[in-house]
């Protein structure tokens, strides 16, 4: 198989996109991860630009990478600047990074209106930067940016810029869809007539840098490699400016399995959707969960006749084996869903209901007739764990309600800029078999004895917090610590609330989704009411109430 080379650019390009700031450390844990994944080159920033990109050049020197070379990243010599005397070129060889990368106009458009300078000086500005670089022995990477912009526009010049890299001693020279502009058949097109041009320079590979603001960054990608580009660039999940980069993530899934190219290697391939999330934690995201190959919808099925097919023939409705990026298949239950998707999400949550038509058929009744009334499963398991649970008669409550009572208090009127309100919730429960007390005589033969039978253990415990929610789930969980610790371990990391019938205001139907995790997993609840305050309580109840029976407690 022909290898493509991986370029990532989530350190520089990524961090660009809104909401992204990463620190030092996080910088370091991203590259070890893609390290270890297999990705080729790394892009680790501006090595001049801050004391943060300063520091990340300097730790990976002491503390090398396994697999992976980083990459500096800057641009060419100013105009009328000789490159050994632009101090901007100087910092790329002081970061100690093995390849450089630079930047250069391609587009004549802006090489004389952002620029201001002549074309000609653009074109020695790109050779002497290049020239220059490689007597220090430096690989080099030539970012042609506007590349397809300045192709459609005039192709001689920038034809004339790629060819100047490359005489220049340009070990790749990486073709950028800057503005995110352009489509498949475009990029193809100017790819080839950039091989044609530099012939004679075999040993200066064609890399690929497209932005997604066409929706059309990864079909550029592949569109670039079967024209003859062997070096990709992207980000992890797309992460970029605008409305992103190219998912490198994406692009190798798509180069390994679909076309035959290699990337990383198919051993690698199954930590696909483990590096996915992973970098999207550290970013402070969550990977969207229609994200090709890695997100979480990328192998669900909620439509029966889909369900009962897959069992059966898992390549109707899959193009791939989910394992072979590290994800799996998962059946959404519904209103839409039949039996065999039930069956199939109930056993991987552990219920076997299989060879019981009656008995899946009415859970199958009750999952519809509460979706009519505003409850959806879909990201729901532990509400639809423990509905399964009640209805084959394997529930157990942990505890139970006696009443609850929420108090919000805002002391000082700063009118509709108030942020200052507090919120205290008492609740008293009931945790049932947690104490034993004689309970009468029994005859036993001719001997009596007295029973110790146990009864409910009454909690009374109150909690504050900034919301209602948080000051309810401090209060619970300070009533259950004593006889349940493992809710220590378990921290609620979501919460959304949905109106299901605006139209009736303050009355309307209120739809509170909650997402739990501990050390084994994550999982989400539901709680469905005309109060904002129950809804959220159940769904809450339901977050424990799962996460210790997942846990045998």
């Amino acid at each position: 198989m022909t290898k493509i080379i991986t370029y990532d650019s989530t350190l520089r390009d990524g961090e660009q996109s809104e909401g992204v700031s990463l620190s030092l450390e996080d910088k370091l844990r991203i590259a070890w991860r893609l390290d270890e994944f297999g990705i080729d080159i790394i892009e680790g920033g501006f090595p001049g630009s801050n004391p943060k990109d300063i520091a990340f050049f300097r730790e990976l020197r002491e503390h090398p990478l396994k697999h992976a070379r980083i990459a500096a990243f800057g641009s060419t010599c100013k105009k009328g600047v000789l490159a050994a005397d632009d101090p901007g070129l100087v910092s790329l060889i002081d970061s100690g990074a093995p390849i450089v990368a630079i930047v250069g106009k391609t587009w004549d458009a802006q090489v004389e209106r952002a620029l201001l300078t002549s074309l000609d000086e653009n074109l020695r500005m790109i050779s002497d930067s290049i020239a220059f670089l490689k007597e220090h022995d430096l690989e080099v990477v030539f970012d042609a940016e506007h590349f397809f912009d300045g192709y459609r526009a005039n192709p001689d010049y920038a034809l004339a810029c790629v060819c100047a890299a490359a005489q220049a001693g340009a070990d790749s020279i990486d073709l950028c869809d800057t503005n995110g502009g352009s489509l498949p058949h475009q990029i193809e097109e100017a790819i080839l007539a950039v091989k044609a041009a530099i012939a004679d320079a075999p040993n200066t590979r064609i890399g690929i840098h497209c932005h997604n603001d066409s929706g059309c960054a990864v079909a550029n990608t592949l569109a670039a490699v079967r024209a003859g580009a062997t070096q990709v660039q992207g980000t992890i999940n797309g992460y970029g400016e605008r409305v992103g980069n190219a998912d490198l993530l994406t692009v190798i899934a798509d180069l390994e399995l679909k076309l035959g190219f290699e990337c990383v290697g198919t051993d690698k391939l199954s930590q696909l959707t483990s590096v996915a999330t992973y970098v999207a934690e550290i970013c402070n995201f969550s990977v969207w969960t229609h994200s090709p190959y890695v997100g979480a919808s990328a192998f669900a099925h909620k439509g029966g006749l889909h369900a009962s097919a897959i069992a059966r023939f898992p390549g109707a409705y899959n193009h791939i084996d989910p394992d072979m990026v590290g994800n799996g298949d998962r059946m959404l239950v519904s209103e839409l869903a039949g039996k065999a998707s039930l069956v199939s999400k109930a056993a991987s949550l552990g219920f076997d209901l299989g060879g019981d038509d009656e008995k899946v058929q009415r859970i199958l009744d009750q999952v519809k007739e509460r979706e009519a009334r505003g409850y959806s499963y879909e990201v729901a398991d532990g509400s639809l764990a423990l509905l399964i649970a009640r209805s084959i008669g394997e529930y157990e409550p942990y505890f139970t309600l006696e009443s609850f009572r929420v108090i919000v208090d805002d002391r000082e009127d700063t009118g509709a800029l108030a942020a200052d309100a507090q919120s205290e919730a008492t609740i008293k429960i009931h945790v049932p078999g947690t104490m034993n007390q004689p309970h009468g005589q029994h005859a036993i033969g001719k001997e009596v004895i007295e029973l110790d039978l146990p009864v409910d253990r009454r909690f009374v415990a109150t909690g504050e917090g900034t919301g209602p929610v948080g000051a309810l789930d401090n209060a619970l969980r300070m009533a259950l610590r004593e006889f349940y610790p493992q809710v220590d371990d378990m921290e609620l990391i979501d919460f959304k609330v949905r109106l299901i019938d605006e139209s009736t205001g303050t009355g309307a139907i209120t739809r509170v989704f909650i997402t739990t995790r501990d050390d084994t997993g994550v999982w989400g609840t539901i709680g469905v009411s005309e109060n904002i305050i129950e809804a959220s309580w159940n769904a809450l109840v339901e977050s424990i109430e799962y996460g210790l029976m997942r846990i045998g407690a």
